[in-house]
């Protein structure tokens, strides 16, 4: 049972992340804890997610932004292994917390900005973005669409995005496994469900597409800032006891 879940979570999560430009996660995080637990979450879609992620890259490998990868990976890379070494160290409920506060804001200022840039974005801006990402997705497992606003800023639009964000998320999932591998955190069995759910992305990603290719960058857009915006609440409101606490 545990199997068809995940697998059934998998293909929805992947296929809205398509037309959503990411988010697969915010679906397959739940479902993963629910069955296996909290702990289980980061191996297993950083598993998955390198599968699913290699999938889409390859898909969309002609419209991809080489420049935001150069200035991006570095930074990523060594977030991610700072991040996945302090998985076990601290306490990520205050940072979840600011993660969510940040995405509502942007998603805020890029509804109020309409079709314009809500800040400008350039291009060495995605070495330290990138750091920052992978060192909080290393220590939580996902960080959601919060690269999306740079992204959308910078002027990557549906494909671009897509397959930019794609070679880009599937080299820092590759460098936490490893390092999930060496710290302990990623056993056998999480390996496997990991692979599950990166197999499952393929139907989800195909179907994504099929529906991509029929909006407009104006629609992709939309649907982007929405869900930045619904992220930002939701992890809020999964952090609520921290404002309670304050």
């Amino acid at each position: 049972m545990n199997y068809l879940w995940l697998t059934l979570a998998s293909i929805i999560g992947w296929f809205v992340s398509t037309l959503a430009g990411g988010g697969s996660s915010f679906l397959l995080m739940p479902v993963i804890g629910f069955f296996l637990g909290a702990l289980a979450i980061p191996p297993i879609i950083t598993t998955g997610a390198i599968i699913g992620n290699a999938e889409r890259a390859f898909t969309y490998r002609q419209k991809i932004s080489w420049t935001v990868i150069f200035w991006e990976l570095p930074g990523a890379i060594v977030g991610a292994c700072l991040g996945a070494f302090m998985l076990t160290q601290i306490s990520v409920g205050w940072l979840s917390f600011l993660v969510g506060l940040f995405l509502v804001i942007s998603g805020i200022n890029l509804i109020i900005k309409n079709q314009e840039q809500s800040f400008t974005v350039r291009a060495w801006y995605f070495l330290p973005a990138g750091f920052i990402y992978s060192f909080l997705s290393g220590i939580i497992g996902s960080m959601g669409p919060i690269l999306a606003p740079f992204y959308l800023n910078f002027g990557l639009e549906k494909e671009e995005l897509l397959g930019t964000q794609a070679v880009n998320r599937m080299i820092v999932h590759i460098v936490k496994a490893i390092a999930y591998a060496i710290f302990g955190t990623l056993t056998l069995p999480l390996l496997g469900y990991g692979i599950l759910i990166g197999i499952a992305a393929f139907p989800g990603n195909w179907l994504g597409n099929l529906v991509l290719e029929k909006i407009s960058p104006q629609l992709f857009r939309q649907l982007v800032i929405i869900f930045v915006l619904f992220s930002g609440v939701f992890i809020l409101w999964e952090q609520r006891n921290i404002l309670i606490l304050w």
